[in-house]
Parts: structure tokens; C-alpha cells; sequence
């Protein structure tokens, strides 16, 4: 039996474009398969949510308006932003999985039905500590996520590893979604 996905939580930087360092709203590009991996998602009627970091938001480089705009653009339903730095200890950032309760709230998810795809260790344990399913992408950051920082999420092992967006939907699409 199927587990039905209701949801998908996309991290932005490395996961649909970019790469392991921020680049704000306006320069952003999306990798050609991201596009595809959206498009693919809201043909079956999943709900498709940005769930991100953005220090810079904090520090004036930007707004969250700003991401918004961007991330609604390129199909989400809604962006799920934090924008707090490490350093000022907010409850929302990842690895902390606020930011997907707030949208279990929201729209009424039920998070075990839910997966979240991101190249970091946060995205992992944050889903991690939400139930949902976990898809790690070896675009942006995965490759250290696995490498360099798995001590930080010793535990957690993910569900499937993907090369990118595009597989860990198509990965999603053949066994969790009807």
C-alpha cells in the first residue's frame, strides 16, 4: 500500500537553483529540471511549499516580500521563510521544524503525508522532527551534507537520495503519490 503525499516542502538555495550560497531575489535562477519537478507536482495536484532560510532578510540585503514574490512566481503555493540569522536563535529556523508546523496549521496537512526535499542537513532533521518523509538532492549542498556534516544528523536516515529535484519527484510520484 501507497503512503499518499499531500504535500511537498522545497528548500530553495541548492535544491531548485542557485547553489550552496544565498543569492537574492532578482539574480536567483532555477535549474532547468526544477522547473520541470514543479510542473510535474501541481499535474497531480500536490501542494507544492517553499520552506528556506534567509539570514539576509535580517541584515536588510532583502525582504521577505521579496522571496515571496519570487517563490510564488516559479509555482509554490506559498514561501515559508525564515528570516532570522544564527545568531539570533529564532524558533523558526531550520533545522527546527516550525516553519512546516505553521503550514500543517495552516492548510491542514497532516505531516506524515508530507515530504520535504532540500540538499541540507536542516531540511533532513527538520523534516526529520516533523514525520515526513526525506529527500536529500546532491545539488547545492548534499554532497557535504553527507560527507562532512552526517554527524549532525547521525539518526536521520532520509528515504531515497536523489541527483536532483526532478528525481526525487519522479522517485515521490512512483511511490507515494496516486
Amino acid at each position: 500500500m501507497q503512503d499518499i503525499i499531500n504535500a511537498v516542502f522545497i528548500d530553495r538555495d541548492g535544491t531548485i537553483g542557485g547553489d550552496c550560497s544565498i543569492t537574492y531575489p532578482g539574480e536567483f535562477k532555477l535549474f532547468e529540471f526544477a522547473e520541470e519537478a514543479i510542473k510535474l507536482l501541481k499535474s497531480l495536484n500536490i501542494m507544492i511549499f517553499a520552506f528556506t532560510n534567509q539570514p539576509g532578510i535580517s541584515k536588510g540585503k532583502s525582504t521577505v516580500y521579496e522571496f515571496e514574490k519570487e517563490l510564488v512566481g516559479f509555482g509554490f503555493e506559498k514561501a515559508y521563510i525564515c528570516p532570522h540569522s544564527h545568531e539570533e536563535k529564532c524558533s523558526c529556523r531550520k533545522p527546527s521544524h516550525e516553519l512546516l508546523v505553521k503550514a500543517s496549521n495552516e492548510y491542514n496537512l497532516d505531516l506524515t503525508k508530507c515530504a520535504v526535499i532540500g540538499d541540507r542537513w536542516s531540511d533532513m532533521l527538520a523534516g526529520n522532527n516533523a514525520g515526513t518523509k526525506k529527500i536529500l538532492v546532491m545539488t547545492g549542498a548534499g554532497k557535504e551534507a553527507l560527507e562532512i556534516y552526517r554527524d549532525k544528523w547521525a539518526d536521520v536516515e532520509p528515504n531515497y537520495i536523489a541527483e536532483n529535484i526532478l528525481e526525487a519527484v519522479l522517485w515521490l510520484s512512483s511511490r507515494h503519490i496516486k
